[in-house]
């Protein structure tokens, strides 16, 4: 379209035609040869990963995350071949309130441990959205060092509305590394909630870690959380927050002795370090070495192994039993017929939940 400047009723005025932009697209892309990855047997994927391959053990692990049906035939395949080669690690669950520095911390710990021998996989579950259901996926980020280490592993996975943010998924991820010869593993929670009940049944051992001078030290932490931690550490106890660092260690430990006693028999210890100056550090792998020393020598260990064995077998019975019941043909025609009925007044929610059931299992029969 010609510019109205350029008609003769404005002689004085002239539009210089623009510099010609170039296309969007690069055009040297068409001709690039399409590289297609070749698709892997399950016999590939268990030989990459007991050789240690770091990218075949990370197409394992998506293939393990994915919904694909045939994807998920394929990976159970995989870890079933995996499964006598794992169980010789040390798990350890992490938790603690948002801003503890949790990540940090995994940076400092697992240099410290690499530094005497090993391999160590970093499990980080990310919190999703709710609404675009996306993930940062940042935990790299924050584990600057770590991230780069030759015999570190470090694995974000988005929560995707998960219970707690942590799905049965990392499980499966945990016998994946084990058997690609991670002898510690890490799994980080999304923070304090519901989540931190599903990492207590895949970890050897829970360690809390808690800030203080933040008010209320006890205010943070429910007491569930408390009962089901194996050592609480205070981190950012240096400068001018160290008094205040030992002051809530000690209340902690008075906490600590109102609750029942563990079944392993082993009393939570209370520690204060500073992950930013990496100080402290080795006496929490002294209390987690000691932790497990005394479980194994007690039989706990291999008590607890079974017990969350047998938790994720009725886990993965649930879920596909939800599953199953949400993805029937005849369960999806009727769930709009009820939830239009329990809004109108028709039905109560219990009688609508009822019926749905009953349909089920009709259709099953």
């Amino acid at each position: 379209m010609e510019h109205p400047e350029n008609d003769t009723a404005y002689k004085g005025l002239t539009v210089n035609k623009g510099i010609e932009q170039p296309s969007m697209i690069n055009p040297y892309l068409k001709n690039r040869p399409r590289v297609r990855r070749r698709e892997l047997t399950a016999n590939d994927y268990v030989e990459g990963i007991l050789k240690g391959d770091v990218m075949i053990l990370s197409r394992a692990v998506t293939l393990v995350e994915s919904l694909r049906p045939e994807h998920q035939a394929l990976a159970q395949e995989v870890l079933e071949k995996c499964l006598p080669y794992s169980g010789n690690s040390i798990r350890i669950g992490i938790s603690g309130v948002p801003g503890a520095g949790k990540s940090t911390s995994i940076d400092v710990f697992g240099l410290h441990v690499l530094e005497k021998g090993g391999k160590l996989a970093v499990l980080a579950i990310d919190p999703s959205s709710e609404r675009s259901k996306g993930s940062i996926l940042g935990d790299k980020t924050r584990m600057e060092k770590l991230s780069v280490h030759p015999n570190s592993f470090i694995r974000p996975s988005p929560s995707a509305g998960s219970l707690g943010g942590v799905a049965r998924k990392t499980r499966e991820t945990i016998i994946l590394c084990e058997a690609a010869g991670y002898d510690k593993i890490f799994v980080e929670t999304v923070g304090v909630g519901q989540s931190e009940t599903a990492v207590h049944s895949m970890v050897d051992f829970f360690l809390l870690i808690q800030l203080a001078g933040t008010g209320d030290e006890l205010q943070g932490i429910k007491r569930g959380i408390m009962e089901m931690a194996d050592g609480i550490v205070i981190n950012k106890a240096d400068g001018n927050n160290i008094e205040k660092a030992k002051l809530a260690a000690s209340h902690f430990r008075n906490a600590l002795h109102l609750f029942p006693a563990p079944e392993s028999g082993w009393t939570p210890q209370v520690l204060t370090y500073s992950g930013f100056y990496g100080l402290g550090i080795e006496e929490i792998w002294k209390m987690i070495y000691d932790y497990i020393a005394f479980v194994k020598k007690n039989g706990y260990f291999e008590y607890r192994r079974n017990e969350q064995a047998k938790y994720w077998m009725y886990e993965t019975i649930n879920e596909h039993l939800r599953d199953s019941f949400y993805h029937n043909e005849k369960i999806a025609e009727l769930i709009p017929l009820k939830e239009k009925a329990v809004l109108t007044g028709g039905l109560t929610s219990f009688v609508a939940a009822k019926q749905l059931l009953d349909a089920y299992f009709e259709d099953m029969k």
